[in-house]
Order: C-alpha cells, then sequence, then structure tokens
C-alpha cells in the first residue's frame, strides 16, 4: 500500500487536502469518491513537495487548470462554481487572477470560451476553438478531459526533448568555457618567455598566442558583435522571408525530426479536435497554428484548400509531400474507414515514440562527436604550449 496526497473538493465547494492509503492513485480516486469528495488532484506523498515546487513557478499553468476543472466539471459541479473553487485554490497569482476575471465575465453574461479569448497568453486558439465546439455539443467536460489529454501527451514530449538535449548543452558550455580559460589564464602566464624567443616560437604558437592577445584585447568588440549579430538575426526571423528561409534550412539539416516532430503536432491536434466536434476545415486551421515550420505550414493552405474541393483529407496531404509515407498511408485508411479521427490519434503516438527514439539516436551521435571536436581543439592548445616548451628548452619534439 502506498500514501497519496489528494487536494478533493465537497459538493457545496469546500476544499479538503490530506493523506490517503491506496495500492495505486486509481484505487485512491475510487476511494475518495466513495466518500462524497471530488478528487482534484492526488499525487504520491513522496512527490507531492516536487509537484508542488514546480506549480508554484509558474505564472499560467494551463494544463494544471484544465485537469482540475475537468474533475469537477465531470463530477457534476457548475462551470461558475467550479472555477470559483479553483480560483481559491489556485497556488499561482497570476493564474487564480485569470480566473478569476473568467469566472466574472461569465457571470456578466458572457460564454465560456468568449471569457477565454480575454487571455490570449494563457490560451491559446486552439483551445479556445475547442471549449466553443463543447459549448454548441453540450459536452464541456468530454472537451476538457480530451485537451488535458492534448496537454499532457505534448508537455511529456517536450520534457523529454528538454531532457535529452540537457547533456550537450552541458558539455558545449563546460567545453566552451575550459578552452576560454586556457585561452585567457593559463597560456598568458608564458607569454614573456615565448615573447623573449621571437620568430624561433612554433607556428603553432605563434598562431594561439596572437589569437589569445586578440581575445584579450578585444574581447568587448567580440560581445558587441555577437549582440549585434543575434538582434539582426532575430529581427530577420521576424519578417516572413527570412522566418521561411531559415526553417527550410533546417528542414534540410534535420529533416527526419523535424518531420516527425511536426506530423505528431499536427496529427494529434487535428484529431483531437475532429473528436470534439470541430468541422474539417476549422479544424486544418487550427492545427496549422500549432506547425512552427513556415515551409511544412505553408503546405496545409493547399490541403485545406483541398478539402474544400471535396478531395477529403487524405489526397491532400499526398500531393503536398511534406508528412511521411507511413503516416499517410494510416490517414487514408481512417478516412476510408470513418475512423480518421482516432487514426489520426494513433499516427501522433507513433510518430511521438519514433520521434524519441531518434532523438535518442542523435544524441548518441552528437556526444561523441562534440567531445572529439573539443578534446581537438584543447588538444591543439596543449600541443601547441608543449612545442614552445620544447623550444625553449632545446629538447627535441
Amino acid at each position: 500500500m502506498a500514501i497519496f496526497f489528494y487536494k478533493a473538493s465537497t459538493i457545496d465547494g469546500s476544499i479538503k487536502e490530506g493523506l490517503i492509503e491506496a495500492q495505486d492513485e486509481k484505487n485512491a480516486i475510487e476511494k475518495l469518491r466513495n466518500s462524497g469528495l471530488i478528487p482534484i488532484k492526488v499525487v504520491s506523498s513522496s512527490d507531492s513537495t516536487k509537484i508542488k515546487f514546480s506549480i508554484k513557478g509558474r505564472k499560467a499553468d494551463l494544463l494544471t487548470f484544465t485537469t482540475e476543472l475537468s474533475a469537477l466539471l465531470s463530477a457534476g459541479l457548475p462551470l461558475d462554481r467550479s472555477l470559483n473553487i479553483l480560483s481559491n485554490i489556485s497556488e499561482d497569482k497570476y493564474m487564480q487572477g485569470v480566473i478569476q476575471d473568467i469566472l466574472k465575465s461569465i457571470r456578466e453574461g458572457s460564454s465560456f470560451s468568449e471569457a477565454l479569448t480575454k487571455h490570449p497568453r494563457v490560451f491559446p486558439k486552439i483551445y479556445i476553438n475547442m471549449i466553443r465546439a463543447g459549448e454548441l455539443g453540450g459536452v464541456i467536460d468530454i472537451v476538457l478531459d480530451k485537451l488535458n489529454e492534448y496537454l499532457e501527451s505534448s508537455k511529456e514530449l517536450k520534457d523529454h526533448i528538454y531532457s535529452s538535449m540537457i547533456y550537450p548543452v552541458i558539455l558545449l558550455f563546460s567545453g566552451s568555457v575550459s578552452i576560454i580559460i586556457l585561452l585567457t589564464f593559463v597560456l598568458p602566464k608564458f607569454s614573456v618567455i615565448f615573447s623573449e624567443l621571437g620568430s624561433s616560437l612554433p607556428l603553432p604558437t605563434q598562431i594561439l598566442l596572437a589569437f589569445s592577445n586578440s581575445l584579450k584585447s578585444s574581447w568587448w568588440l567580440l560581445i558587441i558583435f555577437h549582440i549585434i549579430g543575434i538582434f539582426f538575426f532575430k529581427q530577420y526571423l521576424k519578417t516572413s522571408s527570412g522566418k521561411y528561409k531559415w526553417d527550410l534550412v533546417k528542414l534540410k539539416l534535420f529533416r527526419d525530426i523535424i518531420t516527425k516532430l511536426e506530423t505528431a503536432r499536427f496529427c494529434r491536434t487535428l484529431g483531437t479536435l475532429l473528436k470534439s466536434g470541430v468541422p474539417l476545415l476549422q479544424a486544418l486551421n487550427n492545427s496549422k497554428e500549432v506547425i512552427n515550420n513556415q515551409v511544412i505550414s505553408s503546405t496545409i493552405d493547399n490541403v485545406t484548400k483541398g478539402a474544400k474541393e471535396g478531395m477529403g483529407l487524405s489526397e491532400p496531404l499526398m500531393k503536398a509531400k511534406v508528412f511521411p509515407e507511413l503516416a499517410l498511408s494510416m490517414i487514408k485508411v481512417g478516412e476510408e474507414t470513418g475512423q480518421l479521427e482516432d487514426m489520426l490519434i494513433k499516427v501522433a503516438i507513433t510518430y511521438e515514440k519514433s520521434l524519441r527514439l531518434t532523438i535518442k539516436r542523435f544524441i548518441s551521435f552528437i556526444e561523441p562527436v562534440m567531445i572529439l571536436f573539443l578534446g581537438l581543439v584543447i588538444g591543439f592548445i596543449v600541443l601547441a604550449m608543449l612545442m614552445a616548451i620544447f623550444s625553449i628548452t632545446d629538447i627535441p619534439f
């Protein structure tokens, strides 16, 4: 038996927190429901402190909001009471203010989706459109459950990518710092001795000394040029042509990773929207917004045009030639069998798993390449210093 920390609501809206003993999380939720409580959050007691810390540091925890609101609505509580409960238990002041503003708008006569549109920094268009579809169909609780699955899968994928990049970033940073220390602190210690030898210094040492001296004397210029370069590059990326060309370069360099990532995003978003009752054309337009690569995103306009002309989804996607063949085949089968929504979700799951494996392989390849590169640079510095030392003592190298 394990101990779980829980936060739950009673029917009248009061909040209770405590510990409960159960075999697993599902059993803990069942026990709370049998006791007349509405579970809002149930976590292992060993993880509760960590989860509280992560939530406290966020300005807008959309996933937590969606999960808790879905739980309250599924238990039969009305929307206004559910939002009132969430505004009272929110641990983030910013999110608390957002929920209170949404509740105020609803009480003034606005719909839930209209209230969400006032906070575009928190709620993306896809979120609002799905809530609007749920309102029209009277199934907001079901839509929130779908949104919860969508946000959880998206967060899991992002976390996997970020965690995979931690070691390469640390390796690159530590290697760069080591090289800078060698060039700016270690090498100058020998500069007095080296300068007395003049032209008798080996060529690698002369090159290294010249680079070290220029780095010491002009480091501020390098920083200025670096800042200016980043500024102009960001300004260039803000233009449509600049963003498109840069995305084209990234697509050529990392086609496999980017294609799988965008395929998973597009299919999961489109499948979730269609499952929530959003019409195909509107769902395509909304799904286009989650694609970051402009080269791939631009092709969705032709897909939407083909869908308007009655060509369905799979045929325009095949003509676009941006998604993998397996994904297109699965989408075609789903369209033919009338299970397009489910098949899109399966495509997303397939390519999310494939993306994780591809990233793992890429990291396993890039790590030794980075180690080799940094080793060669540091090795050249050490070799140049040793050659100079040997030349000073007239010991043959």
